[in-house]
């Protein structure tokens, strides 16, 4: 997944305002590996069913934005915790 550098350094987390970046192939493994064990849930509670193209992850780690079909969910709700991988 690829995203302009410089929309990139714009955007923000919707709900702390922290920066985002890509998140890497590893990361997005075990994410679409989560998502196929219907394991993974988003802060609405809403289990993912569709595969991850990508994710934004914002800087602390703890929370991720997906990308599916190329387009980057920022609703608050959207985002992923990631606690769940452990």
């Amino acid at each position: 997944m690829n995203i302009d550098p410089e929309l990139l350094d714009m955007l923000q987390c919707p709900a702390t305002r922290r920066p985002l970046r890509l998140v890497d192939a590893e990361l997005l493994e075990k994410l679409n590996a989560a998502i196929a064990a219907g394991n993974l849930r988003n802060l609405a509670g809403e289990r993912l069913t569709s595969r991850l193209d990508g994710g934004l992850l914002r800087d602390d780690g703890a929370l991720l934005y997906p990308i599916v079909d190329g387009i980057p969910s920022l609703l608050a709700d959207e985002g992923v915790p990631l606690t769940q991988l452990e």
